[in-house]
Parts: structure tokens; sequence; C-alpha cells
């Protein structure tokens, strides 16, 4: 009898699929959440102490280590933007065959809302005016002062530091979807160290990632809160001061765990699309009904000064201007800020970009957000500067005090004054809450064992980590307010600023290899025609045509792979075994994804190797049956696919129907091309 005409035998019960919430990386956890934890004691129990310390190490990291951040900048843009113009930008962040889970929109407003929203709404109208009355270099309140205030602003918030963004998302995003190792930071170090990422390196590099997002998260919610706080003392006449302050904080971190629990689809997703377009209502009012005409012209020459300066500026480390200080509070706090963000957006991006080419990533990372930052910066800071080069010497000063009250002031120049107030209010809340949401999200997959890139950590630990982030806003607020913030930054992202460097060796090392498999295993695939098994004759094509037009169901599929799949690959196991190669076969349920939300049963084939092991895997995924004329083929409107997944993603072909013989042949192409793939590492 052959393969086609066997009946099923008994299938096994595939192992369940994982239950509860993941574990946790118990070293990561402590460590990071002692250091945290000691941190804030000491700068809430000796706060001047602490002051004068933290401003000491900044001096020492700016002087020591300032043309280090300032190079690190350039050197992960132009890395950035090669992987994307490159032959590996047809790579995705995935398996093969996946495609992207979120619309275009849904996506590019989850980029900016993973950004730093609070605060471009607080820096928009500071840092032009600041730059205008006292830029770093040039005499200020010049028309050449204007012109640069507002492109340090654009630079500041531009493309370099969503370069840092797209180097840790894709990074995440590649190993994690493509290469199937853990959503976490360390497994971009597994090309340069090996296995040693799963021990004391690891969790060293993962702490690093932890402190150093904590202390951006926080940065970014002290900001928040005292610019929310005048917001709030403008509507509602709340106190400004350190008591409201711990209140709002209290109140961001309780609605954040709340809606961290939620998961991305239901809380971060909502959120950001949200205040994105709250966000475009209130710039599209400034713009429409202030004075258009300056404010288009304004863009329109800031983006040209920007393009035109910016390869001088992007590499300036100011050493011959005596302007340490100012590069301390501006260019080497905002890189410093951009990298401690970096592990945090970066695993957040991977999360919403699996299946997006490289390409695709590159190019939205670097143009979608910064089209917003273009928007909001060049809007209100030229409407800022605008007030101030009129003579309101009052707002000037103002809008240089770091609480946010020059972004209101300038927002009463405009109509229905009390309701943008409002909007502007919700709008960085809605920021606020995001930032704090998905930072507590980031930080508790940091430090567990996800035994699915589809996983997330416990709710506890989401909450442990928002409050966490919360008694550090308010200790570090306590020791010197947002200057404190900035000083903090400069001297903990200096750390992960090394694993960054790290992380583009380990990058280009897994794209150049998995490059080398793409295109060993090139090529189309074609039926093997072997011989059958007894019958000493090749496949009909009468057998061909019930082959391709056999839709069955779920119970079938299941059947027939245990009938016929995994008995083949068994003998393939085991004649490999014979021949000094450590193989042997795994049946199971594949976790969800874009190709079956149920998770599909499998049985697979894997060659024990350290780094690049052989993998053919058979799975059960369901797909809509084709239709002809309107006609549909067979009375169902899904049926159930035999897909081949290699170690690179599913192949796009389904071996229902074959015979063993032919899936054994199969399994030998497939093995072949690894073999030829391996020579070339």
């Amino acid at each position: 009898m052959s393969a086609t005409t066997e009946k099923a035998t008994p299938t096994p019960t595939p192992p369940a699929k994982p239950t509860g919430s993941p574990p946790v990386r118990m070293p990561v956890f402590v460590a990071s959440l002692v250091g945290v934890v000691l941190f804030a004691i000491w700068a809430i129990a000796m706060p001047e102490q602490a002051y004068n310390t933290i401003y000491s190490w900044t001096e020492w990291v700016g002087g020591a280590f300032g043309w280090f951040y300032i190079a690190l900048g350039t050197v992960i843009l132009v890395f950035v933007l090669y992987l994307g113009i490159s032959r590996y930008g047809t790579l995705r962040l995935g398996p093969a065959h996946s495609r992207p889970e979120f619309s275009t929109f849904a996506w590019a407003s989850m980029l900016f809302a993973a950004g730093i929203g609070t605060d471009v709404m607080f820096f928009s109208v500071v840092e032009p005016v600041t730059q205008y009355i006292a830029p770093p270099v040039i005499e200020g309140e010049t028309v050449q002062a204007a012109r640069e205030a507002t492109v340090w602003g654009l630079f500041h918030y531009g493309i370099t530091g969503w370069g840092m963004y797209a180097l840790m998302g894709m990074a995440l995003g590649f190993f994690a979807y493509r290469l199937n190792y853990p959503l976490a930071v360390r497994s971009a170090l597994a090309p340069i160290f090996g296995r040693r990422i799963d021990g004391a390196l690891g969790h060293t590099v993962d702490t690093a990632a932890i402190l150093g997002t904590i202390f951006g998260v926080a940065t970014s919610l002290g900001i928040g809160v005292v610019f929310l706080n005048f917001g709030l003392g403008e509507l509602f006449g709340v106190q400004q001061g350190l008591a409201a302050q711990i209140g709002l904080v209290v109140l961001a971190v309780t609605i954040a765990a709340i809606s961290a629990t939620t998961g991305v689809d239901k809380g971060i997703r909502f959120l950001s699309q949200l205040n994105v377009i709250l966000a475009l209502g209130l710039a599209a009012w400034v713009l429409i009904t202030g004075r258009t005409q300056l404010l288009l012209e304004g863009v329109v020459m800031n983006v040209g000064d920007f393009v035109g300066r910016f390869p001088t500026m992007t590499m300036d480390t100011m050493a011959y201007d005596g302007a340490n200080e100012w590069m301390n509070l501006w260019t080497l706090f905002f890189w410093a800020w951009w990298v401690a963000w970096a592990s945090f957006v970066g695993l957040f991006l991977a999360r919403i970009s699996r299946g997006r080419t490289i390409r695709q990533f590159v190019a939205g990372t670097m143009v979608i957000p910064f089209a917003y930052i273009v928007m909001w910066v060049s809007i209100f800071g030229n409407a800022a500067l605008d007030r101030v080069r009129g003579g309101d010497a009052d707002f000037a000063a103002a809008a240089q005090e770091y609480d946010g009250r020059g972004f209101f002031m300038l927002l009463q120049d405009y109509p229905a004054a009390g309701l943008l107030v409002l909007v502007a209010t919700t709008v960085g809340l809605l920021f606020y809450v995001t930032s704090a949401d998905s930072g507590a999200l980031v930080m508790g997959n940091l430090c567990s064992e996800l035994r699915s890139v589809q996983e997330d950590c416990a709710p506890w630990l989401r909450i442990v980590w928002a409050a966490a982030t919360g008694l550090l806003t308010i200790a570090v607020l306590a020791v010197g307010g947002i200057y404190a913030l900035q000083y903090a930054t400069v001297i903990m992202g200096l750390p992960f600023a090394i694993v960054l460097v790290l992380v583009m060796w380990g990058l280009l090392k897994a794209l150049r290899t998995e490059m080398r498999r793409v295109e060993s295993g090139s090529g189309t695939h074609a039926v093997p025609y072997a011989v059958g098994e007894g019958r000493g004759d090749k496949e009909t094509w009468k057998a061909r045509v019930a082959r391709a037009t056999n839709f069955v169901d779920t119970d079938d599929a299941e059947a027939y792979l245990a009938s016929v799949v995994e008995p083949a690959l068994t003998d393939v196991a085991a004649e490999l075994r014979t021949r000094g190669v450590d193989a042997e076969t795994t049946r199971g349920i594949a976790p969800p994804d874009d190709e079956d939300p149920e998770g599909g049963e499998f049985v697979e084939l894997r060659t024990v190797e350290a780094e690049h092991p052989f993998v053919y895997r058979v799975r059960v995924g369901l797909h809509p049956v084709p239709t002809y004329g309107g006609r549909m083929i067979g009375n169902r409107d899904r049926y159930a696919r035999l897909e081949v997944h290699l170690a690179e993603g599913g192949q796009d072909y389904d071996v229902m129907g074959y015979t063993r013989a032919q899936v054994i042949h199969d399994c030998l192409d497939a093995y072949e091309r690894h073999l030829e793939f391996l020579r070339t590492v």
C-alpha cells in the first residue's frame, strides 16, 4: 500500500502550550531593582550631596567621553542607513514569509508615541528661545541666532537619536523573529560571545539596559510632571511644587500599571493613536490661526538649514569653543538620553515591526518620526521666536524656565486659549502615560525568561517597575529638578553606549551569515519526483492534480502529519545518526503567529549544532480556499496546509499529499543546501 492511501495511525498528544507567567531572571531583576532603590534612598536622604556628586560625575563623563558620545551618534546613524540601502535591506525582521502585523498608520503612530512625546512639547519652546538668546558660539539675539535656534532643536530630536532606536529595534527584531533568540538585549551579542550570553555576561548587559532605561524614562517623566503641573495650574489652580508633582507621578504610574496589563494592542496602540491625533490637531490650530505664512516659511528654511548644517553639527565637539557646560546640558544630554532609551524603544519597535524588511524599517524609523519632529518643533519654535523677536521680554524669560510655562504662555496668543491649554495638558498626559506604560512593560520583559517572542512578563513585574520608575523620578526631582535628571542621564547612558558598539558588531556578523544562508538556498521549489516506496514509478500527472485540489481540514492534515511526515523525518534522523550527525525529531505546537493565530501542530527534524543547526519543520497552517470566477473550490472556506519551515522561516509550499519518499527527498534537498551554506560560513 502506498503512503498516500495508508490509514492514519493514532496521533500522539502534542505537548501543552506553556501556561502561567514566564519565570523571572532573578540576577537581572534583583541587581537592577536594588541599584534603583539604593540610588533613590541616597538621593532622598542626602539631596545636596547627591546633587554635588552627580554634577561632578557629569563633568568628568562630559570631559572624558564627550567625544565618544558625539562620534557614536554619527557612526550608528551611518551604520543604520547603510544597512537600509545595502543588500541586507531585503531581509525581514521575521521569517521570509512573514508580513507586517500593524497597518502603516498604526505603525507610524506607535513609532512616534514610542519616542519622547511630552518632552518634544517641552523643548519645542524652551530650546529655540534659549538657543536664540544664549547660543553656544555665535552672538545671541541676531538673525543668524534665530536661524540656528530651531535647527538645534531639530538636530537634538532628529535622525541621530532615531538611528540609535533603529539600531536596537532592528537588532532585537532580527535576532528574535528571524533567528529565534529571546527578545532581549543580550541576544544581539550572541554572534560575538556565543553561549556566554546565557550567563553573567548576559545578566550584566540586560542589567545595564534596565538601569539606562529607567533613568531615561525617569528623566522624561520628570520633565513631564513639571510640564503637566504648570498646565494643571493654568486649568485648575494646582500649586507648583514637589507635592503636586509627587501626586502626578503616583497618578500616572497607577494608570500606567493598569494599562500595561492590557498588552500592546489594547493599551499602547490605542493611546498612541489617540495622542498623535490630538497633537496633530493642536499643531494644526496654531499653524492655521497664527502667522501661517511665517510658520510655513520657517519650516522650509529650517529643513534646508538642517540639511546644510547637519554634516558639521553631527561631529562638532566644540573643542576650541569653551562650551563644555552647554555641551553637557544639550548635545551630550540628548545623546545620552537617546542611548538610555535605545533598549526600551528598540524592544518596543521590534515588537511592532515583525514582518517588515530592514529597508522598510529603516525608512520608517528615519522618516516618519522626524516628519513629526519637524512639524512640531518648527511650528512651535518659530512661533515662540516670533514672539520673542517682537519684543516680549516677559515671554522670553518665561520660555527659558524649565517648567513648561513658556509653552502654555504661547498658547494664550491663539483663539480658544483655554481649550488649547486643556488639549495640550491632555496630550502631555497621554504621552506621559504611554512612556510609563511601555517602559514598565519593556523593563519587565528584560528581566524575564520569555518562552516566546509573543509573550510578556507577569503583570506584577510591570507594576513593580512602574512603581520603581515613579520612585526614581520623585527622588531625582527632589535632588535638583530637571537639571539633576539631565546630569544623571549623561552618567547612566555611558555603560549602555558601549553595549551599542557591540550590538553593531553582532548585528553585522549575523546579517552576513543570514545572507549567505539565503543565497545558498536561492531558487524555486520543485516537487521531488522521487521513486515511490515499492512502486517503481513516479507520481502520475493525475495524482498531482488530485493533490493540488485536495483541500483538507485540520484533522486530516494532523493525521497525515502523524502517518506520513513524522515517520519520514524519523527515518532521515535515524540515517543521519548512523553517519555521525546528531539529529532528532520532535513534535509539538508552534506558538501563534501571522500564519496561524491559534498556533499549528508541527513535526521537526533538527541537527544539534552549536551555531547553525539544520531545521526542517512541517507545520499545520490554515489558509483561505482559492476561488476561481467567484466559485470556491471544495466545500469549506478555509483549509489546512502542511507548510515547510527551515531555520530562516517559512518556504511557502505545501507537502500535503507527498509520499513518504517525497518528504524524505524534499528534506534532503534542504539539508544539502544547508551543507552548502555551512561551507561558506
